[in-house]
């Protein structure tokens, strides 16, 4: 009769393929965020800063600063991909230069707004797309997502806000991140800042505070964002455990 515990002492080949997948490629990091404004493109920069000083070759490839002063002032000592010109309907939009990227090969790079539609003509219609492709070159990178534009929670937070956001991120791309940090504010730390004009400007704020922004839902989309960061440490435990032949239990 064959000895089943020698069979749980087999590294899970789903595992082992999972491992494999992620040799050669970028490291992917994800500032995850309950809402606008709680500090995801800021501390993403931050941590840039401090491999930066670590002597580790770091560039943006795209930041959003939405003409936030603390924001602008984290972007300057940091090398900038010039954007890519678009015209698009008599319009110029623009877009991140993924070949510019490409060719520079830095060990990291700074991409916000992973939801982000990129304009008709693009390589890709989606950034988080763009961001795949940099990954396979080798180059490690750092984006910023808010929990509203995760695939599986689209209808739960239309249920919320009232508001259906349509630029989503399937959740094969939070899965398969390296690390997702939660970039966690208070519903009323979050509230001040909208009042103090650092989100938003003020003749918007207000509007914000009263809609999206109301204090129930920035506490339901809150815990949204925390069980799905606690939600994917349990799958990455439950992948580590399986690739390295750990006995259970594993539910």
């Amino acid at each position: 009769m064959p000895d089943d515990r020698n069979n749980d002492a087999r590294p899970s080949p789903d595992a082992l393929l999972d491992h494999a997948e992620r040799e050669g490629r970028g490291r992917l990091r994800i500032f995850l965020g309950a809402a606008p404004g709680v500090g995801k493109t800021y501390e993403m920069l931050m941590s840039g800063r401090a491999r930066l000083t670590d002597g580790v070759d770091v560039v943006i490839g795209v930041v959003e600063t939405h003409g936030r002063k603390e924001t602008l002032a984290l972007v300057e000592g940091y090398e900038v991909i010039p954007r890519r010109k678009v015209d698009y309907k008599g319009r110029i939009l623009d877009e991140m230069d993924i070949d510019a990227i490409l060719a520079r090969r830095p060990a990291l790079v700074l991409i916000d707004e992973l939801a982000h539609t990129n304009a008709p003509g693009s390589r890709h219609p989606k950034r988080y797309l763009d961001v795949q492709e940099i990954l396979t070159h080798g180059i490690d990178v750092y984006t910023t997502l808010n929990i509203q534009h995760v695939e599986s929670l689209n209808d739960v937070v239309a249920q919320i806000t009232k508001v259906r956001v349509r630029e989503t991120v399937p959740d094969s791309i939070i899965d398969q991140a390296d690390d997702v940090e939660i970039i966690d504010l208070t519903p009323d730390d979050l509230i001040k800042r909208l009042e103090e004009g650092k989100v938003y400007f003020p003749n918007t704020a207000q509007r914000a505070i009263e809609n999206y922004f109301s204090p129930g839902n920035l506490t339901a989309l809150r815990e949204l964002a925390l069980r799905r960061t606690a939600q994917r440490v349990d799958d990455q435990l439950l992948i580590h455990m399986q690739a390295h032949a750990i006995p259970g239990p594993w539910a």
